[in-house]
């Protein structure tokens, strides 16, 4: 799944770690989920669309089959 956080983060001016604390994770938790080498929770995902003032749909992507 690819995702939009950091777009939607930065436009916020939130740092990785402001996000992280917001949401109650590391900001290592957070890095790895920019680089698309985590997926979060679906609890996680909605906080972090809660704190960005954005939709679930506007921060993830479906990977596309191939």
């Amino acid at each position: 799944m690819e995702n939009r956080i950091k777009v939607h983060r930065e436009s916020k001016g939130f740092s990785q770690g402001k996000l992280a604390e917001l949401c109650s994770v590391s900001r290592q938790t957070i890095n790895a989920i920019e680089n698309n080498k985590y997926d979060p929770s679906l609890q996680l995902a909605f906080d972090i669309a809660e704190q960005l003032d954005v939709s679930i749909e506007d921060l993830f992507i479906p990977s596309s089959k191939k």
